[in-house]
């Protein structure tokens, strides 16, 4: 492996640093650098200039709108795009519906679905999680039933992120109760608006509308509408899983969350001096430098062997693993840095035009909200119990 860029990557780097300077919407990159919210329209904007460019879907094959961009050109957009403060796409459409559609769906399938996800007509949520049915998703319970040329869909998702901006929702359902769990589930897609189907917005800690539930009653869903092959749908659901964990390394993001980091530390006063010349929270941070780093040669790794025609496999468990230990030791350590002042929270700090006087350090009011919301990482996609199941079995065959 050579960790060297070559002269064309060292190129392609510059066309992305240019672009991003050019076309990057200053308020968006405040928000996204700030920590603050983003509001849907946000996303829809950065996604129009995205897919102007010819770079909004950069795992599809071009024909049908992607990039032909290697893995290694992928993870300079991800690195770059990280320290531009650009966000990152929503994933459920582009990064993860949009890769099984190619794959394992009808040509109707894609010609019907790939465009709208380009253009931001679709906004995708993703229906796999229940109340009983997290990392042991196979024990999943939401049914759907073949009536004539519809399927009668019944049952709840809960944790459904973004799915009050969703116009559509993939989701595993429960078409075969007469065999071993993993074999008896399909992948349908079902759009939003069909009667019976109801969405509760769930409110987290920190004030915010990210999640939610979604309920089926009696819901009639066209036979078009299935993925693959009935009572298939964990083999899909298996390899949308593959992309969702090694996107969830989040090497760029913890890049620059560090980075934040450290400008926190800077600013704030420990005996007189600034928090980052402590010598034992300086050490700290060199500590998750080290594993930053660290990760990120298993990133560059990783990439190496797709490059080589490789698929990512139980390194993209391990990748899931670290990256959000990292992630959620920076959130830890900048909570730890404003001492008492990250306890008291104003809502309203968190929008990029407040213009009230904040409790603390202006950047402050994002960190508590962060640190309390990323302690999720480690628990969706698979719990990382899970993901060091996979890698124990399928890399140190144990």
């Amino acid at each position: 492996m050579n960790l060297n860029y070559t002269a064309e990557e060292l190129a392609f780097r510059d066309e992305v640093r240019a672009f991003l300077d050019e076309k990057l919407p200053a308020d968006i990159a405040a928000k996204v650098k700030g920590f603050r919210r983003l509001s849907k329209e946000d996303h829809q904007r950065w996604q129009k200039i995205l897919n102007e460019q010819g770079w909004y879907a950069t795992h599809w094959p071009e024909e049908y709108g992607g990039v032909n961009w290697s893995p290694v050109q992928k993870h300079i957009w991800d690195e770059e795009s990280s320290r531009y403060g650009a966000p990152r796409s929503v994933p459920f459409g582009v990064n993860m519906v949009a890769p099984v559609i190619i794959k394992f769906g009808t040509e109707e399938q894609k010609q019907r679905y790939l465009p709208r996800i380009l253009s931001g007509e679709d906004w995708w949520c993703q229906g796999y999680s229940e109340p009983g049915a997290g990392s042991d998703l196979a024990s999943l319970k939401t049914r759907a039933v073949r009536d004539g040329d519809h399927y009668i869909v019944n049952g709840q998702k809960t944790w459904t992120t973004l799915g009050q901006h969703a116009n559509m929702i993939f989701c595993l359902v429960r078409t075969n109760t007469e065999v071993k769990a993993q074999e008896g589930i399909s992948f349908l897609l079902i759009d939003m608006d069909t009667p019976g189907i109801t969405v509760r917005p769930i409110i987290t800690l920190d004030g915010e509308h990210e999640v939610n539930e979604v309920f089926f009653e009696d819901v009639k869903v066209p036979v078009e509408n299935l993925v693959g092959e009935e009572d298939k749908g964990w083999t899909y659901a298996k390899y949308l899983l593959t992309y969702e964990r090694t996107g969830l390394a989040g090497i760029g993001i913890s890049k620059a969350a560090l980075q934040h980091l450290k400008e926190l530390a800077t600013r704030r006063i420990k005996n007189g001096r600034p928090l980052i010349e402590d010598a034992s929270f300086s050490q700290r941070i060199a500590r998750v430098e080290i594993d930053l780093m660290a990760a990120g040669i298993s990133n560059l790794r990783i990439i190496a062997s797709v490059e080589g025609g490789g698929m990512p496999g139980a390194e993209s468990s391990m990748l899931k693993v670290r990256g959000t230990e990292i992630r959620q030791t920076i959130n830890d350590l900048a909570r730890r840095a404003l001492g008492p002042y990250a306890i008291p929270f104003v809502e309203e700090e968190m929008d990029l035009d407040y213009d009230g006087d904040f409790l603390s350090d202006e950047n402050a009011a994002p960190v508590t909200p962060q640190y309390f919301n990323n302690r999720k990482l480690s628990i969706f996609g698979g719990s990382n119990e899970i993901q060091k199941n996979i890698v124990s079995k399928m890399i140190l065959g144990l």
